[in-house]
């Protein structure tokens, strides 16, 4: 018996012997005809490559200093002038270098030793960019990102738009904004009083998080003399065109505006007997004096065409402008004229024409305004003119829906701001 299950254990060793060996060839056959290794495999290191060295980009920054040309500054950095001519000829279509603004500020990129870029702000939002890499200069306007925010904005008249406008934090060009929206229902001197409010939704842009400027006054309210005026933005679907309008659609623009200057004093009024200042003598006074330091903007009450422009004997330097319906609008004392100003020209309603001076018979800065209808002289401050086309009834329906959420949105209290 013993030797029997030593027999049988001896055969079973000899079964897995040969089982084994048959695996173990069966392996080799297949990893070399595989051409693969059995077992974990180790990637060979790759070959570490040397990182390509970039040249440092460096920035050089001035600010355009008054009387320089793109020459004088250029030169100072290396440039020919032969390259420089070249600059401004290639840049010519896009952007005119030979009158860069004062003050702002000019940037040369530098790499590899040589300047490849030139970058020139034009304005809080635009900058020229002229590329100098391949010899062959290109320029474009670029535009940094701006975000736009809505701000609430309101304030209480104690003396001036101006100083209710910065006593809330906002700048005076805001206030000349808001002047120009209700400027054919309120003289922004003449008929502010004090206590009177205001309230407006205003775009404000940001660039880099700091604010760069005024966008679109979208709706306003403003309460004078008890009472309420309103203004709503609405833009032409069609041409894109923006005009303001109250609530019910009604044009807020009249015939002429109220005041041919934005911020002045009165100093004469429309009479028909008023000692004259330097003949001492009687005599009528068919326009409104209006004191304002030399050199402020005089603006056009009323689009128009200039049918004098010149030296008028005691009225000075003169421009005379003739309207529809029978009006014509004068200009006395003027300084100079706006560029442009000539017979024959055409003028919008709030375009600058001239500047304020005292030349004639005057005995200071001063504008002397007068309105003839029908070729007499009427009282500018009295005068009713009629209003514009209200807005067409085709736009109602998109016009009210915007108001339903403009007015909602002025019924806050207080500043807010949010992303567009």
């Amino acid at each position: 018996m013993k030797l029997r299950s030593v027999k049988r254990k001896k055969k079973l060793l000899s079964i897995f012997f040969l089982l084994f060996l048959l695996a173990l060839i069966s392996i080799l056959i297949f990893q070399s005809w595989s051409g693969k290794k059995i077992g974990p495999q180790v990637p060979a290191p790759a070959a570490v490559e040397k990182p390509i060295a970039v040249p440092p980009l460096q920035t050089e920054k001035l600010i355009i200093p008054k009387g320089k040309t793109i020459t004088d500054l250029l030169t100072k950095y290396g440039f020919t002038q032969a390259q420089v001519i070249e600059i401004r000829e290639k840049t010519r279509l896009v952007y005119d270098l030979a009158r860069i603004p004062a003050g702002q500020e000019l940037r040369l990129l530098k790499q590899n030793g040589k300047y490849f870029k030139l970058q020139l702000d034009i304005d809080a939002e635009h900058y020229l960019e002229i590329d100098l890499k391949d010899d062959q200069p290109e320029a474009s306007i670029k535009s940094y990102p701006v975000e736009k925010k809505l701000a609430l904005i309101e304030g209480v008249i104690e003396d001036s738009l101006i100083a209710a406008i910065n006593r809330a934090g906002e700048q005076d060009l805001l206030a000349l904004m808001l002047s120009e929206i209700f400027g054919w229902d309120i003289d922004f001197y003449v008929d502010l009083r004090k206590g009177d409010v205001f309230r407006l939704l205003v775009e404000k842009k940001y660039i880099n998080g700091q604010f760069s400027s005024y966008g679109r006054i979208l709706a306003a309210y403003f309460l004078n003399k008890g009472q309420l005026y309103e203004a709503f933005r609405f833009e032409y679907p069609e041409s894109g065109k923006a005009d303001y309008f109250d609530s019910r659609g009604n044009s807020l623009r009249r015939e002429f505006l109220k005041s041919p200057l934005r911020y002045a004093r009165i100093t004469s009024r429309f009479s028909y007997s008023r000692l004259h200042p330097i003949r001492k003598i009687y005599r009528p006074h068919y326009g409104v004096d209006y004191a304002a330091p030399v050199g402020t903007p005089v603006q056009a009450t009323a689009p128009g065409v200039v049918t004098y422009a010149g030296w008028n004997g005691g009225a000075g330097r003169m421009i005379k402008i003739r309207h529809n319906n029978s009006y014509e609008t004068m200009y006395l004392h003027l300084r100079a004229f706006a560029p442009g100003i000539h017979v024959g020209a055409r003028v919008q309603g709030g375009q600058v024409i001239g500047y304020v001076g005292s030349t004639g018979e005057s005995t200071g800065p001063h504008l002397d305004y007068r309105i003839l209808y029908h070729g007499k002289y009427v009282n500018p401050l009295s005068w009713r003119f009629q209003p514009a086309e209200p807005l067409a009834k085709e736009y109602l329906p998109e016009f009210e829906g915007q108001v339903k959420i403009l007015k909602f949105m002025l019924l806050y209290p207080f500043n807010f701001y949010f992303s567009r």
